[in-house]
């Protein structure tokens, strides 16, 4: 681990695998984000991950947000476009494991203008975080990550965008080369605008690396997810690729009892096979 200006690098070797945001950072003063991955880097080196996209300047690598928030009968914000919407990275810790693996352990407090008690912010909700960093093996590296969000009022709920897409939760904003393929565990996947169906993973194959070599990212949903398996939102094109949970309804969640999702990333070279896939996620 790499102290950087506004957060930390994880590095194995000479390599840099994944730089995670602790402190707020804007676009002259608008879209202010923290608590997400950028730079995601591949194993050439090559970084795969966008931030401030012009197309859609709230993306920001890879991220987890909501577009509804509410309170009771009050909508208290937008995470996801991040309008009314602020996080503090209150702790944060790092431990590394005999295998090799390292893990990041976050906790992050989510606050709204809208949302005050004695004229003064106070959080509405907690996030702790675990991603875990697994050494590389053969040509891909397994990023793990565990989110577990607990509210801290009653009556808090979150959803995804209130239309027929429902952008909801953990995202990747990669660089989409060209020649992008998505494929699941029944071969090429099309991308819809609406969310569409492909059982544990997507993976998003295309000329990636450095000098257009190829390579990959696959997203696994864990088994254990609520609503699994999750559908996808995907783009060809100036876009995020979103396991689209809930989708466009909203969920509670609760005081007393976490809010779990689980994923990964396989950030790989080369070829990538179903066989391999499975093998990896160990389904």
């Amino acid at each position: 681990m790499k102290k950087t200006e506004g957060g930390i690098k994880i590095v194995d070797g000479n390599k840099n695998v994944l730089a995670y945001r602790t402190t707020p950072k804007s676009l002259d003063g608008k879209y202010e984000r923290c608590n997400y991955i950028h730079p995601l880097w591949g194993p050439d080196g090559k970084v795969l991950t966008e931030d401030f996209p012009a197309d859609h300047l709230h993306h920001r690598g890879v991220f987890w947000a909501w577009h509804q928030v509410w309170i009771g009968d009050k909508r208290i914000g937008d995470p996801w476009e991040l309008v009314d919407f602020e996080q503090d990275v209150v702790e944060l810790e790092f431990m590394k494991s005999s295998d090799g693996a390292v893990q990041l352990k976050t906790e992050v407090e989510w606050k709204s203008g809208k949302w005050k008690v004695d004229g003064k912010k106070v959080p509405y909700m907690k996030e702790f975080a675990t991603i875990t960093v697994n050494k590389a093996v053969d040509n891909y590296r397994k990023i793990d990550f565990e989110i577990k969000l607990q509210a801290m009022q009653e009556g808090l709920k979150i959803g995804g965008s209130d239309d027929v897409k429902g952008y909801s939760g953990f995202s990747v904003r990669m660089a989409l080369p060209e020649d992008i393929v998505f494929s699941g565990p029944h071969g090429d996947v099309e991308a819809e605008v609406t969310a569409v169906k492909s059982d544990g993973y997507i993976d998003m194959s295309g000329s990636i690396g450095a000098n257009g070599k190829k390579g990959g990212i696959v997203i696994l949903d864990n088994p254990e997810n609520p609503g699994y398996p999750q559908a996808w939102i995907l783009r060809n094109r100036n876009s995020m690729q979103n396991a689209a949970y809930p989708g466009n309804q909203l969920i509670p969640v609760s005081t007393n009892q976490f809010l779990v999702l689980k994923y990964s990333l396989v950030v790989y070279s080369g070829k990538m096979t179903n066989k391999k896939i499975n093998k990896i996620s160990g389904l």
